[in-house]
Order: C-alpha cells, then structure tokens, then sequence
C-alpha cells in the first residue's frame, strides 16, 4: 500500500476520532491532496476552531485547495471568513470564484452583498450564474437594478435565473422588467417570468399576466400553467 493511500487512511482515522488538531496540522502537509482531503473532512465536522487555519489556505498554490478551503468555510458559516471569502472573488481560476460565491451566500452576512454584486461583470458564464443565485439568496433589494441589468443577456439560462432571484427579492420596481420579459423569445424565461411576478404579488401584474394568458395559442401548457399560477397568487393576497 503506498504512501497516499496510508495517509488518506490516517485522515479518516482523524475524522472518526474528532481530531480537529490533526486535521488542521494535515492543512500545512507538503501534498496538495493531503491538504485538499483535510479541508473537505473539516467542512464534514463543522469545528468553528478550524476557521483560521482553512482561511490561512485560502492563499494555497493549489486551486484545488483554495477551492476545498473555500467549500469548509461556507459549510461552517463563521462570520470571519467573509473578507478572506471576498477577496476570493478575485481568484485565477473561474471554479475558485464561483465557490467563493457560494460559500458567501451560505455564510449570509451582508458586507458580501456589493462585492458579490460586482462580480456579476465576472467574464465566466458560471461564476455568474452562481452570483445570480446567491443575489436572490441574500434577499438585498440593493440587487435589483443590476439583476434587472441582466435580463438582457444572451443565455437563457441567466435572464431565467435572474428572473427568480428578482421574484425573491420581492421588489416591486422589477415588475416593468418582468412583464417585457413575458414575452420572451424562450419559453423558459417566460414561465420564470410569470413564475417571478407571482411571488412578488403586485397587483398591477394582472392585467399583463392575464393578456398573455387570452394571447397564447397553447404553444407551452407549462407557460399558461404559470400564467394563471401567478394570477391565482396574486389575487389570494389581495
């Protein structure tokens, strides 16, 4: 048996053993893996005693690492890790980025909310739509304008997840957006649309949702499902 596979072995024997000590000891090993293995099973044990240790690594060489590191930090949710997090966002690699990201918005704290919203300029595709997700997570409605400026993108994909991190954010400034986006050239974004209008519950939403609901030519059952989905919400508030 090489040496790996003993040291993958002794990393286990330490998670059984709740051995935080040697766990965090295993974060300054010489091998990438070793330290990478370390991290994950520190995000499994949630010992907030590991925070400044994995925040320490979160400058590693390996992006493997920062990665890992960036992961147990969110899983743990302390507070201290959100500057280091934030700094992060800055990363070389793209996977690095989108994983700050995410750990950010578990961690919840809202000095993240503006640099995340920045990072909405990220040149990734998926680092992006993770931002537009935890935007919608964090519920700040100082989100809504640059989510709004990202119903005009290209990807589908994007204008549909923008469409439901408005609709949780709940901001009534958004529905002039949303009704243009009923009429989007993807069936998707439009179901996301109505979907969105639903859960911000503005009653001035109706009359549009119920004139694309008499205009559709049974072209997406699942768009006119959404349709009157949203109307029926609505109404039920009022």
């Amino acid at each position: 048996m090489h040496d790996g596979m003993i040291l993958k072995e002794r990393l286990e024997e330490m998670r059984d053993k709740r051995d935080i000590k040697g766990l965090i000891q295993a974060l300054m090993d010489e091998d990438y893996g070793t330290r990478e293995n370390a991290s994950c099973i520190l995000a499994d044990l949630g010992d907030k005693s590991a925070v400044e240790p994995l925040i320490l690594i979160l400058k590693d060489k390996n992006w493997q690492v920062r990665e890992a590191a960036a992961i147990a930090l969110g899983r743990i949710g302390d507070k201290r890790a959100v500057e280091p997090l934030i700094i992060l966002l800055r990363d070389d690699h793209w996977y690095v980025r989108e994983i700050a990201v995410m750990s950010l918005g578990l961690i919840g704290d809202k000095r993240a909310v503006e640099p995340i919203i920045r990072a909405l300029k990220d040149g990734c595709l998926n680092v992006k739509c993770e931002v537009v997700d935890v935007l919608g997570d964090l519920g700040d409605k100082r989100a809504a304008e640059p989510l709004i400026e990202i119903l005009k993108e290209k990807d589908y994909l994007l204008r549909a997840c923008a469409l439901n991190s408005l609709g949780k954010l709940g901001d009534d400034k958004a529905i002039a957006s949303l009704v243009d986006m009923l009429n989007d050239e993807n069936y998707f974004v439009r179901v996301h649309a109505a979907n969105a209008m639903g859960m911000i519950g503005n009653e001035s939403a109706i009359p549009y949702l119920e004139s694309a609901l008499s205009n559709s030519k049974g072209e997406s059952q699942e768009f006119e499902n959404a349709l009157e989905y949203a109307i029926k919400k609505i109404k039920s508030r009022g």
